[in-house]
């Protein structure tokens, strides 16, 4: 028989929901800061960051958010950018903890 979901624990919920608010807001600021340099890029690897794939899979997540740290430093992008990269990072190991710990997923 399957297995029906229940809706996430308040933990998950609000990690999750401050993950997707942290990558939102990164990519307003690069949005903000058009035009420089790879700004196209970013914008596209961001989205794919934010995909539902990236939520179901999360090392797809991982992998997009070095690839969009990388992709920033190199185009020396604004330093607001720099910085809701970091904020995405931090929200993004939250969530990692909590479904080490069985509190995500």
């Amino acid at each position: 028989m399957g297995r029906f979901h229940t809706e996430p624990p308040g933990y998950e919920k609000g990690a999750w929901s401050d993950l997707q608010g942290a990558w939102e807001s990164l990519r307003q600021a690069v949005v903000d800061a058009l035009p420089f340099p790879e700004a196209a890029r970013l914008l596209f690897h961001i989205d794919e960051g934010m995909s539902w794939e990236s939520v179901r899979e999360p090392e797809n997540m991982r992998k997009a958010l070095l690839l969009v740290h990388n992709i920033a430093v190199q185009a020396k992008a604004p330093a607001e950018v720099l910085e809701w990269i970091e904020a995405v990072r931090e929200d993004f190991d939250e969530v990692m903890e909590a479904i080490k710990e069985g509190e995500a997923r």
